[in-house]
């Protein structure tokens, strides 16, 4: 009887050992993941193959990319465009999955109405807060340059998004760069005056999604399955924004009419990374050299591009 009760129990041991998990990291701002976290559809979709779902929430793009290239999670949700860069700058080792296509209204920088700064060249000097590495850090500098100010000549405070916030409305900084949907939850309740977003500043703000190699080569079957829901969920998004608000919204805190309004300047077009895409991220890159914020000119196509499951 002891002898079957532990055959039983090792078993069960090596049962749980091989069950193959993939361990996907998001953020906020991740609507399409956060949506089908929610309706458990890649559970659903997957369990064909055997594979379960674990999800870790991370503050911004930066760290979520850091649990990539330390093993820590398998797929990270949509990051902004420099974040791929600082992290192959860092020396990591990541396969391109997917990209949503631009939304260059979806990030901005924003003053208070009664601000006296009225324009991107009265920033010279004053304090900006923005995340290191985010699709608004790259905002910035660009928004910057095209208004005659260098980065360098204002004073560079790096937040994510939740200390942002409080810094903005206390008057710790005297701007702030921020994507949606923490942008549109700003607008919606406090009066803030857009001093650019990206369609001022020539910035498209794609979106990408990446893979830690070594996952990418084991499992293409796992990853083709992942980019078809991805796509599905954002055609359903954007025929649907309202149901689509509506569902996010205890989902990720936030009232469905300020993710109504964040989804309407998002794209959600999932596609694979294209040749238009890399040329961006390219000059995305020898931005951020030039203005010595990268340590080394890149060649962004030393990381893998995944071409889809053959």
């Amino acid at each position: 009887m002891i002898a079957t009760v532990l055959l039983a129990s090792i078993g069960a041991r090596q049962a749980l050992a091989a069950e193959e998990v993939l361990r996907i990291g998001y953020q906020k701002s991740s609507s399409l993941l956060i949506l089908l976290k929610g309706q458990g559809a890649l559970e659903k979709a997957l369990a064909p193959l055997g594979v379960k779902v674990a999800w870790y929430e991370f503050s911004s793009g930066l760290p979520l990319l850091e649990g990539v290239n330390v093993g820590s999670i398998d797929l990270s949700a949509d990051v902004a465009e420099p974040v791929p860069l600082f992290a192959q700058a860092a020396n990591a080792k990541l396969t391109y999955l997917a990209q949503e296509k631009p939304s260059p209204t979806g990030q901005a920088i924003v003053v208070r109405r009664d601000s006296p700064i009225k324009a991107l060249a009265d920033l010279k000097g004053k304090k900006i807060g923005f995340a290191k590495a985010a699709g608004v850090h790259y905002l910035t500098l660009q928004a910057l340059e095209k208004a005659g100010v260098k980065l360098k000549e204002t004073e560079v405070v790096y937040l994510q998004p939740a200390d942002g916030r409080v810094a903005f409305e206390r008057g710790a900084i005297d701007a702030w760069a921020i994507w949606d949907p923490f942008l549109a939850a700003l607008q919606k309740s406090v009066d803030v005056k857009v001093l650019a977003d990206g369609g001022v500043a020539d910035v498209s703000y794609r979106r990408f999604y990446l893979a830690s190699t070594k996952y990418a080569l084991n499992r293409p079957d796992v990853l083709k399955i992942v980019v078809d829901e991805l796509r599905k969920a954002g055609e359903w998004v954007k025929a649907r924004p309202k149901e689509a608000a509506e569902r996010l919204a205890p989902l990720v805190g936030l009232d469905a009419a300020t993710l109504e309004l964040a989804n309407s300047r998002r794209s959600y077009a999932v596609a694979l990374v294209d040749e238009d895409a890399l040329s961006e991220q390219q000059k995305i890159s020898d931005a951020f050299t030039e203005a010595q914020l990268l340590p080394r000119r890149l060649d962004v196509r030393g990381n893998d591009v995944w071409k889809g499951a053959r």
